[in-house]
């Protein structure tokens, strides 16, 4: 039912239409009781008598009202009258993301102020067991004051039933979609929503992840003239990296490569981490001596096997001065302090013990082994971060070193000699090796040596 201004419903007044969708138009309208704008979201008469249409914006109603949150649009009501079903929603003033990518990209500080609120309103979502479904800028507000709204939950899932209750009767899980079924927009969507598998909080991630790229670029991650050739890059294409600014720094582009990962499986897992990550980016580790109060509380973590560690390092330094010196122009010295993840373990063995720990050849990344709930891990810790994480496919690693462009890692595991690109990626056999191999290096030239006795290969 198409609204003119003037038309009442109830004691709301119609004053304008703002846009129109698959699950409904929305009007600007003014409550002549409380005298305030509001938004009224009407369920279009041409499906009013559709029952699952209906049960999607019930449910809609539902999901909204159960968050509360100063980055998600509020609720206000949900009405219906002889003529029509309606939701009474908090109007946000201000322009779409949409229209402001529309004017170009956005410089990296309004991208990382923007990207941090949107975690803030996923993770509020997530922790109540909500997907959204349709993360993109046409459903971002950017306020007059500058404030991030994220908005329309209409094709939002609830993946876990004790936020609801356990009634299935009162569940808004029983009103998703049947398998093989898409909803969202193909531009956004991740490649398990595309396909029409089943969705969690990962498929919220991949969007975010587009929505942040495209704030950096000014462009979609994947594109084209029709729904089937933007979907045929988001299932084979890799997204065009030179795209994003010079100046992006390199641990937003390690996020955007973990968001946009095709095997959810290898993807972020929780949105609050990637907020964790632009806070860090926003606030970088200070160089001068000093100590944030991010590292502050880093530094209370550390445990005396984090001491440990350090020592190891330090005399896993007099291996790495040769590879260094041919590598590091510059005087700076760089220094690193590890935190461990809970219940983790550096692996210290006597025989490998002095080669669980690698520096990148500029000095930025160090890369060691520990072992998490039973599992022996490569991490990475760079220096612009104040925290480890562990690289995905590198179980059982031991002994790792870089090549001599820092672009790789190699390492030994399961009697294979492996390598990993440490931006992201699964890990690459190289070749068989017998057991006992414990050093390898990576010469210059490209030539790689292993040995069991730890000789020294300087002179490559």
């Amino acid at each position: 039912m198409a609204l003119t201004s003037g038309a009442r419903l109830g004691s709301f007044e119609i004053t304008a239409q703002i846009g129109v969708g698959g699950m409904g138009e929305v009007y600007r309208a003014r409550d002549t009781k409380l005298s305030r704008d509001v938004a009224i979201k009407v369920l279009p008469e041409i499906v009013a008598n559709d029952s699952e249409r209906l049960a999607r914006f019930h449910r809609e109603a539902q999901v909204l009202a159960s968050l509360n949150h100063p980055n998600i649009a509020a609720i206000y009501d949900l009405q219906e009258t002889h003529s029509a079903r309606y939701l009474v929603l908090e109007l946000v003033e201000g322009q779409t993301l949409a229209d402001r990518i529309a004017r170009g990209p956005l410089n990296l500080d309004e991208t990382l102020t923007i990207a941090k609120s949107i975690c803030e309103a996923l993770k509020a979502a997530h922790e109540k067991g909500i997907i959204h479904r349709d993360v993109k800028p046409a459903n971002i507000k950017i306020t007059p004051e500058g404030s991030t709204k994220v908005l329309d939950f209409g094709l939002a899932k609830v993946c876990e039933a004790e936020h609801w209750g356990s009634e299935s009767s009162n569940s808004p899980t029983m009103l998703t979609a049947m398998p093989g079924f898409v909803f969202g927009t193909p531009a956004y969507m991740s490649p398990e929503q595309a396909g029409g598998k089943d969705t969690d909080q990962t498929s919220d991630i991949w969007a975010f992840g587009c929505v942040l790229y495209e704030m950096l670029t000014g462009q979609r991650v994947f594109d084209g003239e029709s729904a089937a050739e933007i979907l045929s890059g988001v299932f084979k294409a890799d997204p065009d990296w030179r795209r994003l600014p010079p100046s992006t720094p390199e641990s937003i582009r390690r996020l955007l490569r973990r968001c946009l990962q095709k095997e959810r499986k290898q993807r972020l897992q929780d949105i609050g981490d990637a907020r964790l990550e632009i806070e860090e980016a926003q606030n970088p580790p200070p160089t001068d001596g000093t100590v944030s109060p991010a590292s502050s509380w880093h530094r209370k973590r550390v445990t005396w096997v984090t001491v440990l560690a350090l020592l190891v390092f330090i005399g896993g330094l007099a291996s790495a001065v040769t590879l260094l010196r041919h590598s590091v122009n510059d005087a700076s010295r760089i220094g690193y302090l590890i935190s461990l993840p809970d219940k983790s373990t550096f692996s210290l063995s006597d025989e490998v013990r002095w080669h669980n720990l690698s520096i990148s050849p500029n000095g930025h990344k160090l890369a060691f082994i520990a072992v998490s709930e039973g599992r022996q891990l490569l991490w990475l810790r760079p220096a612009d971060s104040l925290s480890a994480r562990a690289l995905p496919g590198t179980d059982g690693a031991f002994s790792p070193f870089w090549s001599p462009d820092g672009r790789w890692l190699a390492f030994f595991a399961e009697g294979k000699l492996k390598k990993i690109d440490p931006s992201g990626g699964p890990p690459e056999v190289l070749c068989d090796l017998p057991d006992g191999t414990l050093v390898g290096t990576w010469g210059r030239k490209g030539t790689i040596l292993v040995n069991h006795k730890g000789n020294d290969f300087s002179g490559l």
